[in-house]
Formats: structure tokens, C-alpha cells, sequence
């Protein structure tokens, strides 16, 4: 009697891979073999920056078209963090044993095309950019990148890159570095869960609260970990302290 092959499983098929799926395949795999990979996370509390989220959102939603989520707060706090931090805003060249310290932030944020692949579109100087305007650039290219419309220079020249798999429920992420950066943030799930939180008086109790962890991937050859660390935690520090009413000055829409 013949024993079925177990790596040839019944009801199987086999497809061409797109010519996206090869281009992603290439790219990662480079990636890999030539930054030198390490991944830090922090734990973030998101309640601050939700309550004034929930306060707008449906005003934004009406004056813009579209969801007020956490990524352009993140994009705010991040660009911030970058400016403090140039080593991490740059791009090495080991042939002529060179770092670029870049004065612009080309924002790269990775959209995924429906399952069908991922691309990275660029918010080109994006540090000049309020966080309305920055929310306003994500929409904007990532549904001309799922239409498939568009140009060489919005998927070109990032200095930094985002990538968003929170928005599918993601808890921790450590992405594959977007070479020639040198670093990768990952964005992942906001939930609520208990939390230690310090009163005004000084005590300690259990709250719920909207809680995430962000994730960096980022390349030791061209910074440290302290320096990983310390981006990490002003991006933090930002998203759980900065006076995020600020921001929306101006718009009207407010929630009661």
C-alpha cells in the first residue's frame, strides 16, 4: 500500500507569488542580511491621549471624512523624539564609513494593500507639519496607495518609517527595518487593562486604563541601546504627559 507524501498535504495549490510579494521578499531579506537587528519596546498609557481622541473624533470625523485614530498622535510624538535624537533619523554607509544625521523627517508609514502586500509611502518633511495636517497626509496617501495611484515620490526618500499592525490587534511587533533607515516603529494594540497610577497625593491605586506597547526595531551599527531606550521613552513621556487639547485649537466639533 502506498503512504500518502506529508509534504504533499490533500487539497493543496500552488500559486505564483505577484511581482509585489517578490519585490517585499527581496527587500526584507536584505534588510536582514545587512542591519544588524535589535528590537526594545515600552509599555505605553494611552488615557490621556484617548480621552481627548474621544472628545474630537466626531467632529474630526465630520470636517474630515475620516476616523481619528492613535497613528498621527504617534506620528506628532515621534517626530519630536527624532529631532532629539538625530542618530536615529539617519543612515549609514559602511563603504565609505559614513553616518548622514538627516535635518528633515520623511516620515515613511507602511500601508497594507488589503493583504495583497505592503508598501511604505513617505510624508516628506513631515516635521513641518501640525497633527491635523499629519492625519490629513496618512489618509491621504495610504488610499492613493491602495488605489494603486501613486507617484515615485511618495514611496521615496523616507528617513524613519511607521508601521501600524496595532490596527489589526496587534500586542507586541518587531518589524524588519526599512534600510536605509536605521530604525522602525511598530505601533501595536490599545486596550484597556488595569494600571498602577500615582495620585496627586502621592498614592498608589488600580485604575483602567487604555494601555499599548510600542516597538522598535533598530540597527546597532548605527546607535546604542541607551539611545534606543531613551527615544523610546520621550515618545512615551510625550504621548502620556504632553497637553494634547493643544492640537486642536482652533477646529470646532468638540464633544460634550
Amino acid at each position: 500500500m502506498n503512504t500518502p507524501d506529508a509534504s504533499e498535504p490533500g487539497g493543496s495549490a500552488k500559486v505564483g507569488l505577484s511581482r509585489l510579494r517578490k519585490r517585499i521578499a527581496q527587500n526584507v531579506s536584505e534588510s536582514r542580511r545587512t542591519a544588524a537587528h535589535v528590537w526594545t519596546s515600552v509599555e505605553v498609557d494611552y488615557e490621556a491621549l484617548e480621552q481627548v481622541r474621544r472628545r474630537h473624533r466626531s467632529g474630526f470625523r465630520e470636517r474630515e471624512g475620516f476616523s481619528l485614530t492613535y497613528l498621527p498622535f504617534i506620528a506628532t510624538a515621534t517626530i519630536d523624539a527624532l529631532a532629539a535624537f538625530g542618530e536615529v533619523n539617519s543612515s549609514v554607509d559602511f563603504a565609505d564609513g559614513s553616518q548622514t544625521m538627516h535635518e528633515d523627517v520623511n516620515l515613511g508609514i507602511a500601508v497594507d494593500l488589503d493583504r495583497a502586500g505592503l508598501i511604505v509611502v513617505v510624508i516628506h518633511k513631515a516635521d513641518d507639519l501640525s497633527l491635523v495636517e499629519l492625519a490629513r497626509a496618512i489618509h491621504d496617501l495610504a488610499g492613493r496607495a491602495r488605489a494603486g495611484d501613486i507617484r515615485p515620490a511618495d514611496v521615496s526618500g523616507s528617513t524613519f518609517t511607521i508601521t501600524n499592525p496595532g490596527s489589526f490587534g496587534s500586542f507586541m511587533s518587531a518589524p524588519i527595518i526599512n534600510v536605509p533607515n536605521v530604525a522602525i516603529l511598530a505601533t501595536d494594540g490599545v486596550a484597556k487593562r488595569p494600571t498602577v497610577v500615582t495620585g496627586a497625593d502621592g498614592g498608589d491605586s488600580v485604575a483602567v486604563h487604555h494601555i499599548g506597547h510600542l516597538g522598535l526595531s533598530w540597527d546597532h551599527r548605527a546607535f546604542d541601546g541607551s539611545s534606543a531606550a531613551l527615544f523610546l521613552g520621550r515618545i512615551r513621556d510625550s504621548i502620556q504627559t504632553w497637553d494634547w487639547e493643544e492640537h486642536f485649537a482652533g477646529e470646532s466639533g468638540t464633544e460634550g
